[in-house]
């Protein structure tokens, strides 16, 4: 493995009894990346995240982060990484700054510098103003604001953010990122991010796409929509089966039948659409044409959409018995 490397993964597998949630799996993290696991619930995200926090054991496989082994060196894995989990952490019963001091505390920071590191974190997220209050007083938005900047206090080499925005409203979400942004901008940190929004993994400098704890895809996110090649042009007709075998005849075009209609993927779409009028004898109700995005990236790469996969995921996590409370989102 290498050394200048914040994280590296190289065949890292996890079992729980029979069941493989990762499988397989090797990646690397340079200095200052924002890095994201795209996947459905149950695709082994978190249970990944967990073994690079040193949280579980791996079954196989090796993983360093920040240069150390999570397997042989727990301890400095854990004193060069930051974390903010699904779950909040917070104590609702200390302030702000309490939670921040009482971080600082476990992490052996000095007490004597936590003010001055714990002020300037405060700032960036917008709760300076708050910092005196109790955290059962904040909405959900200040307190992931708040656990950021606890995961920030003692400076980590890494900073895993394990669905951040879970559970959040989209207004909050965008404003959480927008500090997430400013604390990289600042901080220069490694970060790690989960999550199975396609509009987060879009800020990422590289993802990896994760299903069923495999990792089917890696790349920046520009790269992986170049991957897919063509546009997508969805149809509704009176009769989308009849629509689709004359498509095929006269164009050679094989679609697919969705819930929103007839989907095809050509080269070229806008100059396509118009060529399709002249061989359909059914009603066109609607007709919509867009560029490869990251719900094709994960269609191509899956054989199915987000939405369905985690409805399988779901099943995925129900199978095993030992995952069963492990987490609300593997």
């Amino acid at each position: 493995m290498s050394e200048t490397s914040a994280i590296e993964v190289d065949g890292l597998v996890r079992r729980f009894g029979e069941f493989t949630a990762v499988d397989d799996v090797s990646f690397t993290v340079e200095p200052g990346e924002l890095f994201g696991f795209l996947g459905p619930n149950g695709a082994g995200k978190t249970t990944t995240i967990s073994i690079l926090c040193t949280l579980l054991r791996p079954s196989g496989g090796a993983a360093r982060v920040a240069g150390f082994d999570v397997a042989t060196d727990p301890g400095a894995v854990r004193s060069s990484i930051g974390l903010v989990f699904q779950d909040l952490t917070l104590d609702d019963y200390l302030t702000g700054m309490q939670n921040l001091r009482f971080h600082a505390v476990l992490y052996g920071y000095p007490s004597a510098e936590v003010a001055d590191r714990a002020a300037p974190l405060l700032e960036m997220v917008g709760l300076s103003d708050r910092a005196d209050q109790q955290v059962r007083f904040y909405s959900g938005g200040m307190k992931r604001r708040l656990e950021i900047a606890r995961g920030l206090l003692h400076s980590p080499r890494v900073l895993f953010l394990d669905e951040p925005t879970i559970g959040l409203d989209p207004q909050t979400r965008v404003h959480i990122w927008d500090y997430v942004d400013t604390l990289r901008e600042r901080e220069k940190t490694t970060m790690f991010l989960t999550t199975h929004y396609m509009d987060e993994a879009e800020r990422c400098d590289r993802i990896a796409i994760i299903d069923r704890g495999k990792i089917v895809a890696i790349d920046t996110p520009n790269a992986l929509k170049d991957s897919v090649g063509d546009d997508t042009v969805t149809l509704m007709t009176s009769d989308d089966a009849t629509a689709l075998e004359q498509i095929k005849t006269a164009l050679g075009i094989t679609g697919e039948l969705t819930d929103e209609g007839l989907r095809l993927r050509v080269p070229e779409g806008e100059s396509f659409v118009p060529r399709l009028f002249e061989h359909l004898t059914v009603e066109v109700q609607n007709v919509s044409m867009h560029r490869p995005s990251l719900d094709d990236v994960f269609i191509k790469y899956t054989g199915r959409d987000i939405r369905d996969a985690e409805a399988g995921g779901m099943d995925r996590m129900k199978a095993n018995p030992m995952m069963r409370g492990f987490r609300k989102s593997n």
